[in-house]
């Protein structure tokens, strides 16, 4: 038996010093080819726009907060146990089998030539070769899971128009880096037996003992080590060389993706700069330098897409396509040396834009006019319809497992169409409304109020123009307009007043929020009433704010302490006269309305006992309060504090399905197999553990009230719930324990 400190092997064994160093040169170049590659990927970026947010403060931070997130594989497992699984195999085989090699190459290349000796030998080489096997066994397990998943069925998530040749090619490479590492292993242990009794190398050994039973020599073994070497090193060079070049890149494009996130992306916008040259997506050149690094770091794993409720009820939007499509178009238009290699289409000449089935261009190109637009009705890379289609849900950027920012580019592209004129002319009216009457139903200021008339004598809704109280109330467009939704403002009027909370709303000064007028595209109608809003804010004497839509929730605490009313104070445009910003220290705490009175039947403050109620019902999450602010517990403990049984539908909380009345889908019409409320409300009485004994669907937002109202009609669902606002079910219980 050899001695325990003598244990070690031969790096290059059968390879003679011209193959060494062939095996360097060739390795140089490798290395040179990627690093050229990596610097024009990052150039390429560097060409981008400024982007408003300040993505590098606390750098070391963000790498830390990366490492965290990638090193866990905690966004692979959200949601998906497999991909979670697999995905961390492979991973951490790989990042173990880099190391491993890394070490290799510090003992050969600078510590034995500085000592004379080498640390490659005895326990830590025993204990290298068994980490090297264990992590590249679940290398192989994991790439072969993926491969599993890929083609076990050619239809899915992961396949699609933008899967491409570059998508084999990535998995079977791997594959074969994984067996080839661990066929020269097994060939190298029966050619040299004095590595006989080296069983950490368990795979190794096995496959030693398959080749020798298969009739393998060591003499056999000995001649054709230097092929299969070769073999497997050429392979690992043109893989390092080809990373920044296709798929690959990912791996590190994807990190420095989860480097630059912004936490509140999404839930706030990128403000517009007051520039008349400035424009939003014309052209390339209008996408920040993380716009297009979304595009490298998609990995086309397609969960956005699957997570999309537009695409799930046929309307005209895949988000992966979306940002593929960019990509693919920026490629075919640019002249980096690493562009048109990752298997996006390539630029024709006189080539156009075609659309395709799906709403996004399915082949990017140049015409004789030059580059085609952007977004368009016709002939664009993006299709308008796609755009219109989305409900600014967030749900593609909460399952990117790389946090792509979608929203953030389809914003822009709406922000495009609305200055090219190219909206939906329901959009247009609502526009027009806004503009004329301050909110989007076109009815008077005047009677903004009037929802408070049918309330009964004793409950009084102050003037906070008038009168200092603890909480502003903002009440929002539907609650104050919608028939249905005034329903839902007596009723939380009522609560207000049975808990004695000190409140007031702004009458004809309350406007349209201008959360959704932003995510469809007019951003200088929303500034104007921010504009209008911190004003009239300015002029009341309160402590907190409280919204009862989620929407105005949203844009009034994320959104208006960002905007730089100064860059407009100039504008004769902008009704506004406000250089100052407002709340940005967070000095008034905006809540909304269930946030509240949380604290409230907390507090004892209306005299529930827990018990009033027994109705079975089921919750569904506002995009805007969950998705957006992470708000999910409030309105449940609400609902548990009636007495109601409560049971979640299987997509809840962050998976939540949308109404499909964000992104101004309250007001545009769509060609769809199935209105997103139908398919919610499907869910609620079929896929929930309770069933057909569902007997309430309960909301917290004006907007889903009346989404879910429309199809409980249209999808015959008005025998088999009722649609309540949390408020609602809450004043039923304050009155039955009266």
């Amino acid at each position: 038996m050899i001695p325990l400190q003598a244990a070690t092997r031969e790096t290059f064994w059968t390879i003679g010093p011209v193959g060494k160093a062939a095996f360097y040169w060739l390795a140089a170049v490798a290395v040179l080819v990627f690093l050229y590659g990596v610097y024009a990927r990052f150039a390429a970026y560097a060409r981008g726009s400024a982007d408003p947010r300040d993505r590098l403060s606390n750098l070391p931070g963000r790498v830390v907060g990366a490492t965290k997130t990638v090193l866990a594989n905690e966004n692979q497992f959200d949601g998906d146990l497999y991909t979670g699984v697999m995905h961390t195999f492979v991973l951490w085989g790989f990042l173990v089998l880099l190391v491993a090699t890394t070490i290799l190459g510090i003992d050969i290349d600078i510590y034995r030539p500085l000592t004379g000796e080498s640390f490659w030998v005895g326990d830590f080489y025993l204990a290298y070769q068994f980490a090297v096997d264990a992590f590249g066994l679940l290398f192989v397990v994991g790439v072969g899971m993926a491969g599993f998943r890929r083609y076990r069925s050619r239809e899915g998530r992961l396949w699609g128009k933008h899967t491409s040749f570059e998508d084999d090619a990535f998995v079977w490479t791997l594959f074969l880096l994984g067996v080839g590492g661990f066929v020269v292993e097994g060939v190298s242990m029966v050619g040299q037996p004095q590595r006989a009794t080296e069983t950490v190398s368990f795979v190794g050994m096995a496959l030693a003992t398959g080749l020798e039973t298969a009739g393998l020599t060591a003499a056999g073994a000995e001649a054709a080590y230097g092929v299969i070497w070769w073999s497997h090193s050429l392979l690992a060079f043109a893989f390092v060389a080809w990373i920044p070049y296709a798929k690959p890149f990912h791996m590190i494009s994807s990190f420095a993706n989860v480097v630059a996130r912004d936490e509140q992306a999404g839930a706030r916008l990128p403000n517009v700069p007051a520039d008349l040259d400035h424009t939003n997506a014309e052209s390339l050149d209008d996408f920040t330098w993380k716009e297009l690094m979304d595009g490298d770091a998609c990995t086309k794993c397609g969960r956005c897409t699957d997570a999309c409720p537009a695409d799930t009820v046929g309307r005209n939007l895949d988000p992966r396509n979306v940002i593929l499509d960019l990509k693919a178009y920026r490629e075919s238009v640019s002249d980096d040396p690493v562009a048109g290699s990752g298997g996006g289409p390539v630029a024709t000449d006189g080539g156009t834009a075609a659309v395709s089935d799906g709403g996004v261009a399915s082949s990017a190109a140049v015409n004789d006019g030059g580059t085609v637009p952007i977004v368009a009705d016709e002939g664009g890379v993006i299709d308008a319809e796609s755009m219109e289609s989305c409900m600014s849900c967030m749900a593609c950027m909460d399952a990117c497992p790389v946090d792509i920012e979608h929203l953030t580019s389809f914003t822009k592209m709406n922000r495009q169409l609305v200055d090219e004129g190219a909206v939906d002319s329901n959009l247009q009216d609502v526009f027009q409304d806004v503009m004329q009457k301050g909110n989007t139903f076109g009815e008077s200021q005047s009677t903004r109020g009037d929802w408070a008339d049918d309330l009964d004598d004793d409950v009084d809704v102050p003037d906070a123009r008038e009168t200092e109280v603890e909480y502003l109330w903002y009440v929002g467009d539907y609650p104050s307009f919608d028939d249905r939704n005034k329903k839902v403002a007596r009723a939380l009027a009522r609560l207000f007043d049975e808990a004695d909370v000190s409140f007031g709303i702004l009458f004809d000064d309350e406007k349209t929020d201008g959360n959704d007028i932003r995510r469809i595209g007019e951003e200088f109608l929303y500034l104007e009433l921010a504009g209008h809003h911190v004003e009239t804010f300015a002029d009341c004497e309160f402590e907190n704010i409280v919204c009862t839509d989620p929407h105005s929730y949203n844009t009034i605490k994320n959104e208006y302490p960002e905007v730089d009313f100064a860059e407009f104070a100039d504008d004769p445009m902008m009704p506004f006269d406000r250089e100052e910003p407002w709340n940005p220290a967070g000095e008034v705490d905006v809540f909304h309305w269930t946030q509240v009175a949380e604290e409230l039947v907390e507090a004892g403050r209306l005299g529930l006992a827990g018990d009033e109620l027994d109705y079975t019902v089921t919750y569904h999450d506002p995009c805007h309060l969950g998705r957006y602010n992470d708000e999910y517990e409030a309105p449940r403990e609400l609902i548990r504090a009636t007495g109601a049984d409560l049971y979640e539908m299987p997509r809840s909380r962050d998976d939540s399905f949308c109404c499909g009345g964000g992104g101004g889908g309250l007001w545009t019409e769509h060609e769809e197999e199935v209105k997103p409320s139908e398919e919610r409300l499907r869910e609620a009485v079929e896929d929930t553990d309770a069933g057909a004994d569902i007997e309430k669907f309960v909301v917290a937002c004006p907007m889903c009230t009346t989404m879910f109202e429309d199809g409980r009609k249209t999808g015959n669902f008005e025998d088999d719930v009722e649609i309540v606002d949390v408020a609602e079910l809450l004043i039923e219980a304050v009155e039955a324990g009266s």
